[in-house]
């Protein structure tokens, strides 16, 4: 009996110091709301405990507590906390995180019409910028400025002035890389290409930027050849809040900006409005600008099932521009010099300044069918006015320290007989002109998802377009004349006329004013593009294998109205209709819980640009135009743990038939010309490389290197236009291993974000540029340029105030270029040297070149409530 209590007496302790020594595991994944992507980093707390955990770079995460239940707090910096509930073992699933920043927090909608690499199960050569990052680093620059540490790619341009920069992926010029805005495409519908000042607002409204190279996800019924960049941008806030916010920088830059949401309130309905205002000398000389940004959002949720959401947005700005020049002329009036300018009366006055609004709006509607399918529907319009002055009729007078004479050029027109210049030559007189290019642009987009199966994800969608665009030149600064004679230059007025109306430039007036027809000189003509598509995507997704397939097929149809070189009863072109397709296919297999091996492949049939149909931008049809035909394969590899990741991606991309631009400006006269190469073969390959790394909570170390090797192949037929679009020369010549230009084929940069104390952090990016070469479109011998290296840093700081400590004053303070390198970005000539030549950095003098930047700031503060 002893022995009998003594062995209870055991079981019973036992089962005693079991129930009070169990213990309870907690798992799940912490995803990031903007772009549904992993969280790595998180902080996991039980809360009233010290016991917690963080995130890997999966965004998960296990906790073991001996609590049988209670909540857990997930907290993230710059994200909004959120506790969980536990009870027993307990798998929370998916907990989606908000960003603590004003108009950050959002519905978000047309979900089915972005397409985020996130979005699909086999991966892509893809990189991601957060609105977080986008506020901290754009400082005066435009939203390509973000995706400079990002591996294939290359931002240049900046120099010409504000949002005249541009990107190229994989070596591909950004007309041949899809843009789209909440999936909205929005390059331009003539010739593919984007224009950055346009979309100056978009680095207030993102959410994010996501940047896919290559192949990419997208759906859509479109063909891209470099990669896809979607814009998210805010919609309606879904909680009350605002913000204001200030930044200043060099040469007198100074941006302000305010923004506030009522939030959605019981009846479902929410509204967001932001406005700002920009302005700024600009880097270079000449190079002044100034713009603002609006945006209006207005949601509604009607019931669990459906929700819709307007948005309106638009950037209207000016700037002035600075032109590609030789380097000798760099030499003789400095690093900043610029041309394009000069003074009037002692009055600064720009020959060559840029306008433009582009007022976007949309509707979107999201309807959740069932717990398996969903459609999303956009209905789109955009309407763009403004466009480029310069000179018309005979050239301006210089100075003798380069700038334009302004009182010289008024001087000589007053000796004109009756005040009446000629544009049409001979050239008597000098007038500024503006080269108008105003548009209207209506689309819509849908798309239906359903899930067949646990496995299998079936898409399909439609995508609508029509577009009509008018180009004209208008006169906006007589300079003293009275008038100009445009003689007999149009068809359709072959006695000639005098001109002597006037118009602004300002970029709100010209959303509804502008030169009549009767007033209108050099050209005037019309273009209408109407696109349609279809697309579709079958995915399979299990643990181990994943696997796609999309298809699109799209018709477009062209014709143009020319009134200056035909008469009215022949002005009408012939309408041109071409068919294109894509296909694309790709696989994954996981080979470890971490791991995951890749392949796509693609084949694009892509329809010509409008102003590739047309030759000479007449009425007559080019015979030998024919679809652009595109061939990507890709392969990559991936792995994650805890506190690091990797990916390499590989690329091969081979483009036939394919039609190049670019232009040059000429030493003498400064006179621009337009280059153009048709029946051009390329052939893109390479190796991309990214990693990033957290040893320690406080310290993330981001790296990327991308190795590219980008050749023409075969013959090109080169054509040589004027800035009137008059054709100057044609010629075919062997380019055949000539190596194509105007981005570093080799890049290399290494980045650090260290938190010295909390909510204060440093962060420094350099990137390495190799192997570029000039952009000069196809030729056989092409100009590489000088490697070069840039250095950024950045302070940021965080500061909590209000009560309980719910509102934010931010402070950003950013050094471009920190270590003050001087080099070239790009050159639109490939001299070579010669002996004898004189020589700069190795490069012969008489290149025409952008001098990258060198040591720029900004500061800003930002207040969120």
């Amino acid at each position: 009996m002893k022995k009998f209590n003594q062995i209870l007496c055991v079981a019973v302790l036992t089962l005693f110091s079991t129930v009070m020594y169990a213990q309870t595991t907690i798992k799940g994944k912490v995803l990031d709301s903007e772009m549904n992507s992993p969280l790595p980093g998180a902080n996991v707390l039980v809360k009233g405990t010290s016991t917690g955990v963080t995130t890997d770079f999966e965004g998960t995460f296990s906790i073991t507590t001996d609590a049988n239940s209670g909540e857990i707090v997930i907290s993230y910096v710059g994200f909004n906390s959120v506790t969980i509930p536990f009870s027993g073992n307990t798998d929370v699933g998916n907990i989606t995180l908000s960003p603590d920043n004003s108009l950050d927090e959002v519905v978000v909608i047309g979900g089915g019409l972005i397409d985020l690499a996130s979005d699909r199960e086999t991966p892509v050569a893809v990189s991601t910028i957060k609105a977080s990052e986008i506020q901290q680093k754009i400082g005066a620059g435009d939203v390509t400025t973000t995706l400079v540490n990002t591996p294939s790619v290359y931002v240049s341009g900046q120099e010409s002035g504000f949002g005249d920069s541009n990107i190229r992926v994989r070596g591909f010029d950004q007309d041949n890389t899809a843009f789209l805005l909440n999936g909205q495409p929005i390059n331009g519908m003539e010739d593919g290409k984007m224009y950055w000042s346009n979309w100056s607002g978009v680095s207030d409204i993102a959410n994010a930027v996501q940047i896919q190279r290559g192949l990419g996800s997208s759906k859509l019924a479109i063909s891209s050849v470099g990669g896809t960049v979607n814009f998210v941008t805010k919609s309606t806030d879904k909680r009350q809040g605002g913000f204001a916010a200030v930044t200043t920088g060099y040469n007198n830059y100074l941006k302000t900006a305010a923004g506030y949401s009522t939030g959605l309130n019981e009846k479902g309905f929410g509204a967001t409005v932001m406005l700002s205002h920009w302005q700024g000398d600009g880097y270079n000389l000449g190079t002044q600008g100034q713009g603002q940004t609006y945006f209006l959002s207005f949601g509604q949720k009607i019931n669990d099932s459906h929700f819709l959401n307007f948005l309106v947005t638009g950037a209207p700005q000016s700037h002035d521009q600075n032109y590609r020049k030789s380097i000798s002329d760099y030499l003789e009036y400095g690093k900043k010099y610029n041309y394009n300018y000069g003074y009037r009366n002692g009055e600064y006055l720009s020959l060559r300044t840029n306008f433009y609004h582009k007022p976007v709006a949309n509707l979107n509607w999201d309807w959740t069918i069932s717990d398996k399918s969903n459609l999303s529907t956009v209905v789109y319009a955009s309407w763009g006015r403004g466009g480029g002055t310069g000179g018309y009729g005979a050239y301006t007078a210089s100075t003798e320290n380069g700038l334009v004479d302004w009182d010289a050029t008024i001087a000589a027109n007053q000796t004109v007989a009756g005040g009446i210049g000629n544009g049409s030559g001979p050239y008597v007189g000098t007038a500024i002109r503006a080269s108008m290019n105003n548009h209207a642009w209506y689309g819509l987009v849908t798309n239906y998802e359903t899930e067949l199966t646990d496995n299998l994800t079936l898409n399909v969608g439609g995508d609508l377009r029509t577009y009509k665009g008018t180009h004209f030149r208008q006169l906006v600064d007589l300079l003293g004349l009275n008038g100009i004679d445009e003689g007999q230059t149009s068809a359709q007025y072959p006695d000639g006329y005098i001109v002597s109306a006037t118009n602004s430039i300002n970029p709100w007036s010209t959303v509804f004013n502008y030169a009549d027809e009767d007033e209108r000189i050099d050209y005037d003509y019309d273009e209408r593009i109407n696109y349609g598509g279809i697309f579709g995507q079958l995915e399979y997704a299990s643990e181990k294998v994943s696997g796609f397939f999309q298809g699109a097929v799209s018709n477009q149809s062209h014709v143009r109205w020319d009134r200056f070189n035909y008469e009215e009863a022949n002005e009408e072109s012939e309408t041109i209709n071409n068919t294109g397709y894509n296909v694309k296919a790709g696989g994954s297999y996981a080979v470890t819980e971490n791991s995951k091996f890749y392949v796509n492949a693609g084949y694009y049939s892509r329809q010509p640009y409008h102003d590739n149909i047309y030759l000479n931008y007449t009425n007559e049809v080019n015979p030998l135009t024919e679809n652009e035909k595109i061939l990507g394969l890709e392969a990559g590899y991936t792995i994650s743990t805890s506190n690091f990741s990797a990916s390499l991606d590989l690329y091969r991309t081979s483009w036939k038939d394919r039609v190049e631009s670019s232009s040059f400006t000429d030493a003498d006269t400064n006179e621009l010309f337009y280059r153009t190469n048709e029946g051009v073969e390329q052939l893109h390959s390479g190796a991309e490389l990214t990693l990033a790394y957290r040893p320690f909570d406080a310290l993330r170390i981001n790296g990327f290197a991308s190795v590219g090797n980008w050749k023409y192949k075969g013959d090109a037929q080169t054509t040589i236009r004027n800035e009137a679009l008059e054709t100057l020369s044609v010629e075919t010549e062997d380019v055949d291993g000539g190596e194509v230009g105007g981005a570093a084929q080799t890049t290399i940069g290494l980045g650090i974000n260290y938190e010295i104390v909390e909510r204060f952090s440093v962060d420094a990016d350099y990137r390495y540029n190799d192997n570029l070469y000039a952009d000069v479109g196809a030729v056989k011998e092409n100009l590489e340029l000088p490697s070069f290296g840039v250095m950024d840093l950045g302070l940021s700081y965080k500061m909590l105030v209000g009560q309980d400590k719910m509102n934010s004053i931010s402070f950003r303070f950013n050094v471009n270029n920190l270590l003050n390198e001087e080099y070239i970005s790009q050159s639109s000539t490939a001299y070579q040297a010669e002996a004898g030549d004189e020589t700069y950095m190795g490069l012969n003098q008489n290149n025409q070149v952008y001098f990258g930047n060198l040591r720029t700031w900004n500061f800003g503060i930002r207040y969120k409530f």
